[in-house]
């Protein structure tokens, strides 16, 4: 049997962190939603299907199984919605065929080989339709990621779902000053990472996760569930509850209820919470994002062109790849940063959204440096850890930064126009 991991209509739900990945490459907890799919299935073939324009960055970094291709399904397949978060053991390839449902959403589908071949048509979306009239239904209750905010209050269970699914040990090289809070049963060391002399884990409401070739500093204190991920380094940091860091990331300060989603850098002092930061970010020192209202009431997010209450009172900044922040810089709560921003402090809370590829600078929107300059920049920022800007990533930005053109445009008018009203006004007070 295959399995078949897609990514519905609902994709732009998550921008702008899924502008360059498919959204079951999104992280909550240790893993990513695909990686947790494919725990539970570890035998089967695997089929992705995703949108085409980032098919070929995807080949480039997940080579285990097939893409966008129809005819790898005229088999048994068990397919599975890519906004899955699964625990471990919810998905069995052995069943009757069935569909499950959470509302609208095809959660997942078993389905014979026979009735594959009967089913299939021009596109993934019609199969499914064909499906859902063919086979029966059930609802289900397993979890559906249907917004940015989800994975960040989902963040701290997932952490310790895929703690269960890893078990305990302490095998790298610990120091014999490091304090161990709680049951050591509740930690995850793994053989090749190290812990710096004065370091204290907290374990006491939830388990740590340190993974191959991390590295905690001298005098950083971390609160489970929190997982840090391989090649990590925390550099003194205040790690509290429900932060997870994908590989490669340089982490200092303080954080909370965060996932830093890999190849990122908060090497300085500065507070991240409840806020979701893609690949290739840098934030500056002293860089500060807000994740509670003075009210205390629930947080508005700038969401798809309109203003949307998220229902939830804590949340901070999502931030797409390849962002950079000055020294300073202060995110107001709620903020959405779109990919390749550059973001210089002016001394007041920066605009809760900023549109891809534009810089924020002297209390205004600007086009920054272009998109030519912007990719030299980032391929620099990629070699520094090894890695090389493919021809088909640099085509994906390209196509970001087109696609978001006409809305950087209008978005900077704007700030252009208010700017000028903010500086007549204070001309006219002056000359009073």
């Amino acid at each position: 049997m295959k399995i078949c991991i897609f990514e519905d209509q609902k994709y732009d739900n998550f921008y702008p962190m899924t502008m360059t990945r498919p959204v079951f490459e999104l992280r909550c907890g240790k893993t990513t939603l695909m990686e947790k799919i494919k725990r539970d299935l570890p035998a089967a073939e695997t089929v992705y299907f995703l949108r085409e324009h980032l098919a070929a960055v995807f080949k480039e970094n997940v080579k285990d199984g097939l893409v966008n291709n129809l005819k790898a399904l005229k088999d048994d397949v068990f397919i599975v919605n890519g906004r899955l978060l699964p625990k471990k053991g919810d998905l069995k390839l052995e069943g009757d065929e069935e569909i499950a449902v959470k509302g609208e959403d095809i959660v997942y589908a078993r389905v014979k080989k026979a009735t594959m071949e009967k089913m299939l048509a021009g596109s993934l979306e019609d199969t499914l339709k064909n499906l859902r009239e063919e086979l029966s239904t059930k609802e289900t209750d397993l979890t559906l990621i249907e917004y940015p905010w989800d994975l960040i209050n989902e963040n701290s269970k997932a952490i310790e779902e895929d703690f269960r699914a890893l078990g305990s040990g302490i095998r790298g090289d610990v120091h014999s000053t490091c304090v161990i809070l709680g049951d050591k049963e509740n930690l995850y060391i793994a053989k090749t990472a190290k812990i710096y002399p004065y370091v204290v884990l907290d374990v006491e409401n939830g388990p740590i996760i340190i993974d191959e070739g991390a590295v905690i500093h001298p005098f950083s204190r971390i609160e489970g569930p929190s997982a840090i991920g391989e090649n990590c380094l925390i550099l003194g940091g205040k790690i509290r509850s429900g932060s997870s860091f994908g590989p490669v990331c340089r982490v200092s300060g303080e954080t909370e209820e965060c996932i830093i989603h890999g190849y990122a850098n908060k090497y300085h002092i500065g507070f991240l919470g409840h806020s979701y930061v893609g690949k290739w970010v840098n934030i500056g020192a002293l860089t500060t994002s807000s994740d509670l209202k003075n009210n205390y009431t629930t947080v508005q997010i700038y969401f798809k062109g309109k203003i949307v209450d998220t229902k939830t009172q804590k949340l901070g900044s999502f931030i797409g790849d390849h962002c950079k922040f000055s020294i300073g810089c202060l995110l107001n709560t709620g903020s959405v940063i779109g990919v390749a921003c550059n973001i210089l402090t002016s001394g007041e809370l920066t605009p809760r959204y900023i549109p891809s590829f534009c810089w924020y600078l002297r209390g205004r929107l600007s086009r920054g440096a272009g998109f030519k300059k912007t990719i030299i920049t980032e391929r620099t920022m990629m070699a520094r850890r090894g890695i090389e800007m493919t021809k088909a990533y640099e085509k994906l930005l390209r196509r970001i930064y087109e696609e978001t053109e006409e809305e950087r445009e209008k978005l900077i008018r704007k700030s252009r126009a208010e700017a000028l009203l903010k500086e007549s006004i204070h001309d006219e007070m002056v000359a009073k």
